[in-house]
């Protein structure tokens, strides 16, 4: 059972504090604003390792217009794209690259800062109510993430997964942080992971490094397998759901032993990375009105029937204790997680203990991983 701390993560010096005040032998800063606040910075400069990257490092996630410019410097393969800050130069970067429209807020927005639209009003008004935004060509493919595990100098790959951004079956609806994920991906091409390293991975941790900023942490790569080859969609500095859900479950190495090595800089040294036999599969449940203004403390029951689902498992995301009931606090509220042989057997077990949750005015997709069968 874990211990909670009353400490802000954003905060960098009461986080370092409170590591050295528990003797921490390694932080892992998890969320992105934590990161982008300069909380590993602070936690490294106490003296205690950590596995998270600095705050300008982190900023391939905090700035769109950052990981462009890296990815540029690097060679990565990406799309095209521009930075616009004004309502003209919107209008003028979405006719240059037409429809479907691809609209990046700049900054931070808890993965729901993108639109995708044929309708280039909605483009505008997207823009006009961002700061600052990147306008890019849409790129046509299936959509993989991939994890690696970066040390400073050099870099790692975990097994790849698929998420399921829209809120809705058949990818309709609006972006959300993700509905759900599987993995392994038999479909993907032969040596997908190592050509995703060698153009886009390391190059990027080496223009980093290059630059003064190493790299150390998860850099999550979000890729479209266009026509032409894998090209980067976005950047994350962090580990992100639903696809860590199923990677990690299939990850038989000791993560804590990989994350620490990465914070020590000896990931050159530590082995190669084992993975369990079979598939998994995560379904998202989100509650009533998800990803606008998804509705709070309706009670959750049925937790301990999935749970009994076998290959089945829960996670809470946004939930909370109302003395001994469980009631939704937040968007995406469970994780449910199916494990079986392959990924038809672990999207059964998911969608079996999906079904023996209640949960008023909930939603979730029931067509994640079908296109893998």
């Amino acid at each position: 059972m874990a211990t909670l701390h009353a400490v802000t993560p954003t905060d960098p010096a009461a986080v370092a504090a409170l590591a050295l005040e528990l003797g921490a032998g390694l932080v892992v800063v998890g969320p992105e604003a934590p990161l982008v606040a300069g909380v590993a910075d602070a936690v490294r400069e106490a003296g205690v390792p950590c596995f998270g990257p600095s705050a300008r490092a982190a900023m391939l996630e905090g700035s769109k217009a950052f990981a462009k410019d890296v990815m540029t410097a690097a060679g990565v393969p990406t799309a095209r794209s521009r930075t616009c800050v004004t309502p003209e130069e919107a209008a003028a970067a979405l006719d240059a690259f037409g429809a479907p429209y691809v609209v990046k807020d700049d900054g931070l927005a808890a993965g729901k800062g993108v639109v995708v639209t044929e309708d280039r009003d909605e483009a505008l008004r997207h823009a006009a109510a961002c700061e600052r935004v990147v306008i890019e060509e849409f790129l046509d493919g299936p959509e993989v993430s991939l994890f690696a595990l970066c040390d400073g100098s050099t870099a790692v790959p975990l097994q790849p997964a698929q998420d399921h951004k829209r809120a809705y079956d058949g990818d309709a609806g609006p972006n959300t942080g993700g509905m759900g994920a599987y993995t392994p991906l038999t479909w993907a091409p032969e040596g997908l992971t190592e050509q995703v390293m060698s153009e886009t991975v390391i190059p990027t941790v080496t223009e980093l490094a290059r630059r003064g900023t190493p790299y150390t942490g998860v850099l999550y790569v979000g890729l479209a397998l266009t026509a032409k080859g894998p090209k980067v969609i976005e950047f994350n500095a962090r580990f992100g759901d639903p696809e860590t859900q199923v990677v990690l479950d299939r990850l038989a190495t000791p993560l804590a032993g990989l994350l620490l090595a990465c914070a020590e800089g000896t990931l050159t040294g530590f082995g190669p990375i084992a993975y369990r036999d079979g598939a998994a599969v995560t379904v998202v449940v989100a509650a009533e009105n998800y990803p606008d203004d998804p509705v709070k403390g309706d009670v959750i029951e049925g937790l301990a029937e999935a749970e009994e689902v076998e290959g089945a498992y829960v996670l809470h995301a946004g939930t909370a204790s109302d003395g001994d009931r469980i009631v939704s606090s937040g968007g995406r509220v469970l994780s449910v997680v199916g494990t079986g042989p392959d990924v038809a057997a672990a999207r059964d077990a998911a969608y079996e203990a999906v079904g023996r949750i209640r949960l008023r005015g909930s939603h979730h997709r029931t067509d994640i991983a079908h296109q893998a069968l």
